[in-house]
């Protein structure tokens, strides 16, 4: 991890000559200013200001300004460009002018949710498995809806076109200091997955904007477009984000029963915030995208999978978010979720060993589904008391 001083003496020793002070909007996507060497010691020291109200979901124009204080543990350089020269980037947290934490910061809200968990004696655990669609680029380099391959499931070469991209962009985040896991092609025409080895949850967050940075970047270069939305192609497998997560007690408890019930518990109101678009409805309940609210041991067409696993690596994986869910505000909901669990020692349901996909309605009758629109989505977080609780109200009041 980077020390203030580390960063400084990296920054003239390593030929660094611009600094990314990057941060995200409500919605997850990146944001960033750089700046040159010479501004370091400023950003550390007083934030670099910026137009608050230029960037979605933060506010109007009164009183508008807000500054980026960068994290020093968040360095990393980036490797698509020049040797000399360098480019670093940092994550930034947000403040208001007179130093105070800005309210809907999402690595705010995160952090919160893990000194939340810690106070308990809970820590947690992240690892998400990302779902992207690669589609060729037009003469002048625009997307297409044109599948870059029309390979399946695990094919290879040369049926699987995205296999150089794949490799290029695990190279680049391993230099990035990010662990890819695994990666393949997906079902779909053109779909990739990256998995990722768990992180505490920061790291986690951070790692996922950082990773949809790079694959986009690496399949322009390569002449293609990256598609992270939940439907690109309908009657075709929709783009995921599921959500490993394993849970510790410094007591020695095993508490991982009742975090997954505490998340069964509220997870329809708050499949807003982890399935945040129109489309995000389209990809659920269709082509291994759940719809009912069960779990069960290894069974991919439930809403939480336990899968199977040595016991160092236990973990419940969450099937409903997709992609387009901003990570910090995701993960910060599911701790949240998971403590009530915790706390008031929920036992999880009777586990669904079947097959849901090809369930009748018989088999089906009776069970909790997750929301079916956007709309009934946004009326249950709205009317949610661990979303009031968890959230800040200019970010509920967004809704």
């Amino acid at each position: 991890m980077y020390s203030y001083e580390d960063v400084m003496t990296f920054v003239e020793e390593e030929d660094v000559r611009f600094i990314r002070l990057a941060f995200c909007d409500v919605k997850g996507v990146q944001k960033n200013i750089a700046i040159m060497p010479g501004e370091l010691k400023r950003a550390f020291e007083s934030g670099i200001s910026f137009d608050a109200s230029a960037i979605d979901g933060f506010g109007a124009e009164t009183k508008s300004d807000l500054f980026l204080f960068p994290d020093p543990q968040t360095l990393v350089t980036l490797p698509w460009r020049p040797a000399e020269g360098r480019v670093v980037r940092m994550f930034c947290d947000i403040r208001y002018p007179d130093g105070s934490p800005f309210a809907l910061d999402g690595r705010r809200i995160l952090t919160q949710a893990v000194e939340a968990a810690a106070a308990k004696g809970i820590k947690c655990f992240f690892g998400a498995e990302f779902e992207f669609y690669l589609f060729k680029t037009d003469g002048d380099g625009n997307p297409t809806i044109t599948p870059y391959d029309s390979a399946g499931y695990f094919d290879i070469a040369p049926a699987d076109r995205g296999e150089n991209i794949r490799r290029e962009i695990c190279i680049n985040l391993d230099e990035m200091g990010i662990r890819p896991e695994a990666s393949h092609h997906e079902e779909g025409p053109g779909q990739q997955e990256i998995d990722f080895k768990f992180s505490d949850p920061l790291s986690a967050a951070d790692n996922a904007i950082a990773f949809k940075n790079v694959v986009k970047m690496i399949a322009m270069a390569n002449g293609a477009t990256a598609d992270f939305s939940p439907k690109p192609l309908d009657g075709k497998s929709g783009n995921g984000m599921h959500i490993n997560m394993s849970v510790t007690s410094d007591d020695g408890r095993d508490v991982q029963e009742q975090f997954m019930a505490g998340i069964m518990e509220h997870i329809r109101e708050i499949t807003y915030y982890l399935d945040p678009l129109d489309s995000s409805y389209r990809r659920l309940g269709e082509l291994k995208a759940p719809k009912f609210v069960t779990w069960s041991q290894e069974n991919r067409s439930q809403l939480i999978r336990i899968p199977a696993a040595a016991p160092e690596n236990r973990r419940i994986e969450l099937r409903s978010p997709d992609p387009a869910a901003n990570p910090y505000i995701a993960y910060a909901l599911l701790i949240y979720a998971g403590l009530d669990g915790i706390e008031r020692n929920l036992a999880a349901c009777e586990p669904s060993n079947i097959n849901l996909y090809r369930a009748d309605e018989a088999d089906t009758r009776g069970l909790e589904k997750l929301p079916e629109t956007l709309e009934e989505a946004r009326q249950l977080a709205g009317s949610s008391a661990l979303v009031r609780k968890v959230l800040p109200e200019e970010l509920v009041e967004q809704i």
